[in-house]
């Protein structure tokens, strides 16, 4: 499969990292992850990231989640590879390739500030990942670092090896115009694929967004609005956008979220056990009971769609 490069598009999805009950990793719940987002569209998969609970694996627990995914996937798989040094940053990269990943994201470090200091440092990763083509991953309500559009086009002019920028900045619509803007000015394009659990989806495809890069649990809403739009359909796009926004909006709760995609993932077959690991807690009941309603109207709607 070739490595990762400009042109990508379509949806990547941000997959979650099954566990057991006593939350061990649930590699067979792997597979069945891996099936399930294929037939519900996915383009490519992106996984260890930030929903993916990457911070809480070994080692030697990351490695084999990679190999788990890239052997039983036939869609291109990037992988998280964010570490506080640029040798932990190097070696997961370079398992990853071995294993027939497409590429890698990585995530500025909380301590960057300004924008020399940011672009400095994807200098160095860039020069430690070598030919090994990245994704940088723009998450400020997490990381706590603003990349201002000036500074990602810097990035990309002096790091070959950067050929797509995971957009989840909020507000941040006017910067995918304003990179729009300067790649039709002659500045190198890249791919934009946009996280933020899907929530300004059809608004970032309209801004020049190439898609999407997400963890939602209904996937294939994702691939149904990219489809939409690139189908010149952008009407119908938010249309299908329109009929899962209760749910979206539920599972973007902070604190809340991941239980919530996992719990919805578990009751669509996708993993068996629904599992956060720790810190993590399990929904209230008063939850579910949210859920359920939201998912049977969900499925009322989309017949009408």
């Amino acid at each position: 499969m070739k490595q990762l490069d400009e042109t990508a598009r379509g949806v990547f999805t941000i997959a979650v990292t099954p566990f057991k009950p006593d939350g061990a990793l649930d590699l067979d719940s792997v597979d069945q992850m891996v099936d399930f987002y294929a037939e519900k569209g996915a383009t490519g998969l992106t996984i260890l990231g930030i929903m993916g609970e990457a911070g809480k694996l070994s080692v030697d627990e990351s490695e084999a989640v990679i190999r788990r995914v890239v052997v039983r996937s036939d869609l291109p798989v990037i992988v998280g590879v964010s570490a506080p040094g640029l040798a932990a940053i190097r070696s997961l990269a370079e398992t990853a390739m071995s294993i027939g990943a497409v590429g890698v994201m990585v995530a500025p470090p909380w301590s960057l500030r300004t924008d020399a200091q940011i672009v400095g440092y994807y200098r160095d990763v860039s020069e430690t990942l070598g030919d090994i083509p990245f994704v940088l991953q723009d998450f400020p309500l997490v990381t706590n670092v603003v990349i201002s559009a000036e500074t990602v086009l810097k990035i990309v002019e002096d790091c070959r090896n950067c050929v797509m920028l995971k957009h989840e900045d909020w507000p941040g619509l006017d910067k995918i115009t304003a990179l729009r803007a300067a790649s039709d000015a002659g500045a190198r394009r890249i791919s934009i694929l946009c996280g933020n659990g899907g929530q300004f989806l059809p608004e970032e495809l309209r801004r020049g967004a190439d898609g999407a890069m997400t963890g939602f649990a209904y996937p294939e809403m994702m691939a149904k609005v990219v489809a939409a739009h690139d189908a010149g359909d952008p009407d119908h796009a938010q249309d299908i956008f329109d009929a899962y926004l209760p749910i979206i909006r539920y599972e973007s709760q902070p604190g809340l979220g991941l239980a919530v995609r996992k719990f919805i993932l578990a009751r669509r077959g996708a993993i068996a056990h629904d599992t956060v690991r720790r810190p993590g807690k399990p929904l209230s009941r008063d939850t579910v009971r949210d859920l359920e309603f939201l998912i049977t109207r969900l499925e009322r709607r989309l017949d009408a769609i």
